[in-house]
């Protein structure tokens, strides 16, 4: 069963908000609040027939007008002027009580549940959005992680070979230099033997 829904009401930043949800906690989320505006004091359930009218009609879906402003609540709503957003900003949060002069909301029991019913399609209608946007997510992660897998495999063969390539000619210059010894020995040796044969050949004149 469809769990009743109430409407609370915020403002943040430029706007003032409201939102029919099931609880503080959905109303929170639906504004994506970062904390407890209802603990501080800055968010409150309301029952200004105007403002649950419109929420009912739009059950989840979080409305807008600009702050300190008596107009409207819609789902969009233009940046209020300067002089009104200090006005705002000096007021009090709005406390829980019926606006004065205004009769209580009556809204029927069959417009409440279907109220209900549309939150809670909506609700399912963004959680299998949310689900397919995880998956698209999922996938990029999926796409990237094999992406740097195959970099970090590519480098990792360049690194061997470059060792392997390394160690090769480490083993040429030894070689080169066996033979450059060998060489500097043979030639030593053999200049000896035709410095003396020319040392003699000099003494025998």
């Amino acid at each position: 069963m469809a769990r009743k829904l109430k409407t609370y009401q915020t403002s943040l930043g430029f706007h003032d908000l409201a939102v029919a949800a099931p609880s503080m906690k959905a109303a929170l989320e639906a504004w994506g609040a970062g904390s407890n505006l209802f603990h501080q004091g800055l968010a409150t359930e309301t029952d200004d027939p105007e403002v649950v009218a419109a929420t009912m009609a739009k059950p989840g879906v979080v409305l807008r007008r600009a702050v300190g402003s008596s107009g409207r609540f819609s789902e969009h709503s233009s940046i209020p002027s300067q002089a009104a957003a200090d006005r705002a900003h000096e007021q009090p949060a709005p406390r829980r009580s019926k606006p004065h002069g205004r009769q209580p909301s009556q809204v029927s029991s069959k417009a409440a549940r279907q109220a209900a019913a549309n939150y809670e399609k909506e609700q399912r209608r963004r959680e299998a959005r949310s689900r397919r946007e995880e998956a698209a997510r999922a996938k990029v992660r999926e796409r990237q992680e094999r992406a740097i897998a195959k970099a970090q495999a590519a480098l990792e063969d360049a690194e061997r070979e470059h060792g392997a390539r390394l160690e090769a000619i480490e083993a040429e210059r030894a070689a080169v230099d066996a033979r450059a010894a060998a060489e500097d020995e043979r030639w030593a040796g053999q200049k000896a033997k035709l410095t003396a044969a020319l040392r003699r050949a000099r003494n025998s004149e």
